[in-house]
């Protein structure tokens, strides 16, 4: 591939995570055709984005700003970072159960409107302050829904401030169960979390299943006095049932990150302006964790943390790689062998793997492929792109 690599920056990237890219790389917001783009929360479903693009980092969790399905087909591989603003949200989370459980936002209302001096405000003070009168955290139940890397962290923290936990995530991975701390109790379904529940913390991406996850009927379901937190995305919750239940002192209070206008008169309902990530620590952890992702796979191929393709590295052990984005169809690999074999390159070593209708593949040859080969290579049915990545 000829140097450098162009990275197209879409939004102020940490500088801790841009010097983690290599120096034959050129960086900026003004890069034409570039290889690759850095992107935090900018919106791409509508932009046009260029053919020369191999790979999109997203420098945080979700990728609900990419068009991901489309990246799929052009063979794009689309990076998130995964736990890299972990702490930042569960930090959050444990400050949402503590406003909810003890009123404070109606209390700091309160004390906002508060006139007069002396005597006279003690007085409306003390007569006023039952109003706000809460419970604490050790003893209560909390229902954590996603158990990756924010939920695992929240549950970790409520079983140290004393909290019973229990938790639901049935696509949960091997790494995450490994990561969860076994005081975690199974719960079977949502609607028995919901049940058993006196805080639920949300964490599960927003897909069609998750959708309104919180709807009516799971709110009719929870126990009088509960504490809802959403600090995942903001359509995993049916505002609608959430004001019901607002209305009928079934949940205690809402607390999210997605300020939403059906509840904002609400004095129960408290919104912050989407401030999971944002702390210096999680820009920078999420920058960095993204950055080497994207040098790796630019460079050698390797994918970490991909949410479109599989996962897969392969130590070099020649000079001369191919990277193939390919459709997960039978006799792949036999049809690439094929072709390399017609070309007369003896292959060193390969690896291949799969994710859904995806499938990735590294094939090291023992000697430099030609462009013709790779013209070959690429006319494959079910080949989504090629690319040839000299070690030098």
């Amino acid at each position: 591939m000829a140097l450098p690599l162009k990275v197209l920056t879409l939004n102020a990237i940490a500088r801790r995570g841009l010097a983690r890219l290599p120096p034959h790389y050129r960086v900026g917001g003004d890069v034409t055709e570039p290889d690759a783009i850095l992107v935090r929360s900018q919106a791409m479903h509508d932009m046009a984005i260029a053919e020369s693009v191999l790979a999109i980092g997203r420098a945080g969790a979700g990728t609900n700003n990419i068009p991901v399905q489309a990246m799929s087909e052009r063979g794009v591989v689309v990076f998130n970072a995964p736990g890299g603003n972990a702490n930042a949200v569960k930090e959050l989370v444990i400050a949402g159960m503590l406003m909810g459980a003890r009123n404070l936002l109606p209390a700091l209302h309160f004390v906002a409107a508060l006139e007069g001096e002396g005597d006279a405000l003690r007085q409306q003070i003390e007569a006023s302050k039952k109003s706000f009168v809460g419970h604490e955290l050790p003893g209560r139940t909390l229902g954590v829904v996603g158990l990756g890397a924010v939920g695992a962290l929240v549950a970790d923290a409520a079983l140290h401030l004393g909290m019973r936990v229990i938790g639901h995530d049935p696509e949960i991975s091997v790494e995450a169960a490994w990561r969860l701390p076994s005081q975690v109790k199974k719960a079977g379904s949502v609607n028995e979390l919901v049940r058993q529940s006196d805080f639920i913390s949300l964490h599960v991406p927003l897909l069609p299943a998750t959708r309104d996850l919180i709807n009516a009927d799971r709110v009719k379901l929870m126990r009088k006095g509960c504490v809802l937190l959403n600090f995942a995305r903001d359509g995993i919750v049916d505002p609608a049932a959430v004001l019901a239940g607002l209305e009928e002192n079934r949940l205690q209070a809402y607390v999210c990150d997605f300020p939403n206008p059906a509840l904002r008169q609400h004095p129960r309902f408290v919104a912050l302006p989407h401030l999971g990530a944002s702390t210096e620590e999680a820009e920078e952890n999420c920058a960095v964790m993204v950055a080497e992702q994207l040098a790796d796979y630019l460079d050698h191929g390797n994918i970490h943390n991909s949410v479109n393709f599989p996962n897969i590295a392969m130590p070099r052990e020649s000079g001369y790689r191919l990277a193939i984005a390919n459709a997960n169809v039978p006799n792949m690999l036999g049809r690439i062998s094929t072709c390399l074999a017609a070309a007369e390159l003896n292959i060193h070593n390969m690896a291949n793997t799969s994710r859904g209708e995806l499938a990735f593949t590294l094939v090291d040859v023992d000697s430099p492929p030609g462009a013709a080969v790779i013209a070959r290579l690429a006319e494959i049915p079910g080949v989504l792109r090629v690319r040839y990545l000299p070690a030098d």
